[in-house]
């Protein structure tokens, strides 16, 4: 019987697991969740946005194949403390692809998606001073998940399905596939898949093996009261801000970084980067904190060139399933039962 390590307790790696006791017997799948940073990766800090549209195509696919499955199901939706708020992606202009990309994304939801002009979009109130034939792509059924939430119940469901579940953080991974846990004897598997987020880089090297081109980059944005603010979730590519609405009355923005191949643990706050994304939110969509009430927030994402949650292989038997950008919920649902059949079949 096959014997499938996967060594990640976040959404990824919960998924993943979940996914492998739907094709081989849940006791042949051990999850070792890498606690205590289980809570602490990038998709748990900046919260769980799904929407179906994105500018590259294969993330495209997936994250409609993933919106359209969570939309379908009453019970994953619960899982994940669904939300659905709508989203809006705002584009310098119309690729050659995009519309080819809007009509991939409306197969799979009908009436959720639309197309429109930049100053259609300002005419609505929310968003304003858009760069002239700037674009909108509107989506009626994208929202947020709660990462937290979704994986907790994934270990719940796992251990329901005979799946082990091993708390407690991991020292190595060997090229033999064997799992060496801080506390505890080391384990050999046919196959481990290690879905470690920005620890899996770290994780690899402490027996010698290649991370295949992951590497960690700084996310930071800024929670502050809503104060009668509602964007609803968006990405402005014309600006690089980010946001959606946030709990207890809050809203969350950010802009990317470029600080990279960072430990993760304790960042630092870049202050000059909570002042620009300030003032780009005030520029693009109005919002000022009153009295400059804000918290700034770091975590630190796992990056791969080739882009997107996969599954890679680095020597035989061993892979990694990462790469997501802290984006993981937009494309974990379809990404991991990819991933999950790709690997079984691979073994038999």
């Amino acid at each position: 019987m096959l014997r499938i390590a996967v060594v990640g307790g976040g959404i990824a790696g919960a998924m993943l697991a979940w996914r492998l006791c739907e094709v081989i017997r849940g006791s042949a799948v051990h999850l070792y969740t890498g606690e205590p940073h289980r809570r602490a990766d990038a998709s748990s800090a900046s919260g769980g946005l799904t929407r179906a549209f994105e500018p590259d195509a294969a993330l495209c696919l997936e994250a409609a194949d993933s919106l359209a499955e969570l939309q379908s199901s009453p019970e994953l939706r619960q899982w994940a403390s669904y939300r659905e708020t709508g989203s809006v992606y705002l584009l310098p202009g119309l690729g050659p692809g995009t519309e080819g990309l809007v009509e991939l994304v409306r197969s799979r939801l009908p009436g959720s998606i639309s197309l429109i002009g930049g100053e259609e979009l300002s005419s609505r109130g929310t968003f304003r001073e858009l760069p002239e034939g700037s674009v909108a792509v509107v989506e009626k059924r994208a929202g947020y998940l709660s990462p937290n939430a979704f994986r907790d119940r994934l270990l719940v469901e796992l251990a329901r399905s005979g799946a082990f579940v091993t708390d407690g953080q991991v020292d190595g991974i060997t090229a033999e596939a064997e799992v060496r846990p801080a506390e505890g004897s080391p384990a050999r598997f046919d196959a481990v898949v290690v879905a470690a987020g920005a620890w899996t880089q770290d994780l690899l090297a402490r027996t010698g093996l290649s991370d295949a081109g992951l590497r960690t980059k700084v996310i930071q944005y800024v929670l502050g009261p809503a104060a009668g603010r509602n964007p609803g979730a968006f990405v402005d590519d014309t600006s690089g801000l980010y946001g959606r609405t946030y709990a207890e009355g809050r809203i969350l923005l950010g802009l990317p970084t470029d600080r990279w191949d960072i430990t993760p643990g304790t960042v630092p706050i870049d202050p000059a980067l909570t002042s620009r994304i300030l003032d780009v939110a005030e520029s693009r969509i109005g919002y000022r904190p009153p009295g400059g009430e804000v918290r700034a927030v770091t975590a630190v994402e796992c990056y791969h060139p080739t882009g997107g949650l996969s599954l890679r292989p680095l020597a035989k038997g061993v892979y990694t399933f990462t790469g997501g950008s802290g984006g993981a919920g937009k494309t974990v649902l379809a990404a991991s039962r990819t991933a999950a059949r790709s690997l079984v079949r691979s073994l038999r």
